[in-house]
């Protein structure tokens, strides 16, 4: 593939919510389940968000626990996965998480919308920026590159909108999702895949490929994506 393998990482409620109404970054995961999602970070090149992953919750995206990170420089690996952000306008603040909380190698593609003095910041602190022409990023295009510098295994934690797009475009293998036994309901609260969907007969299908019910009352599905 001309791409990165890709899989995308959720946790959502049994209502299929990936946040609340108020969109503050809700915590969802069990204490087992961030074990899990830690382990999935180590275990990528890269870890992907979307714009209002990115500035809205400004997302450290880090492996936490200290050993995993050892295991991860002993495969001559760095400590953490590299930090790709997604955003029309790149209005990151310098002093973000995203941006220094590490060590990571940061990755940022953004548009020409973006100020070329916020894009001087930007490199200023140490991040490699791709700017695509156009109002939005090329999705198709940013996984080539993300492929030629160096990015076999991507995973993506969000948010809803960049999961849709990404499984519309046919840039994502697999989909695991944490259901918690919890529900927040609002017609407006994000969900797993957002933007504008698709009608029934073009649905995207899915194959269940591993199911694991947890004693805190979760439940972890796997399924493969079957790319059209």
């Amino acid at each position: 593939m001309n791409r990165p393998y890709t899989y995308v990482n959720v946790a959502m409620t049994a209502d299929g919510k990936i946040d609340t109404f108020e969109r503050k970054g809700s915590a969802i995961s069990s204490p087992r389940d961030k074990e899990r999602v830690d382990i999935l970070r180590a275990e990528s090149d890269a870890i992907l968000v979307g714009g209002h992953t990115l500035l809205d919750e400004d997302p450290k995206l880090t492996v936490k626990s200290e050993a995993l990170r050892a295991e991860r420089v002993a495969r001559g690996l760095a400590p953490n996965p590299v930090k790709v952000g997604i955003a029309s306008i790149a209005n990151i603040k310098p002093d973000s998480d995203f941006l220094n909380v590490g060590p990571a190698r940061v990755v940022i593609f953004t548009t020409n919308q973006t100020s070329n003095d916020q894009l001087e910041m930007l490199r200023s602190c140490g991040a490699e920026v791709f700017m695509h022409e156009g109002p939005r990023v090329n999705l198709e295009k940013m996984m080539q590159t993300l492929k030629e510098i160096g990015i076999n295994r991507l995973m993506v934690e969000g948010g809803g909108t960049m999961n849709f797009e990404l499984i519309k475009l046919g840039l994502v293998d697999e989909i695991t999702a944490y259901v918690a036994p919890m529900i927040f309901g609002g017609a407006k609260a994000p969900t797993m895949a957002d933007s504008l969907g698709v009608p029934r007969e073009a649905a995207f299908h899915l194959q269940l490929i591993d199911v694991q019910k947890w004693d805190d009352g979760g439940v972890v599905l796997k399924y493969k994506v079957e790319n059209r």
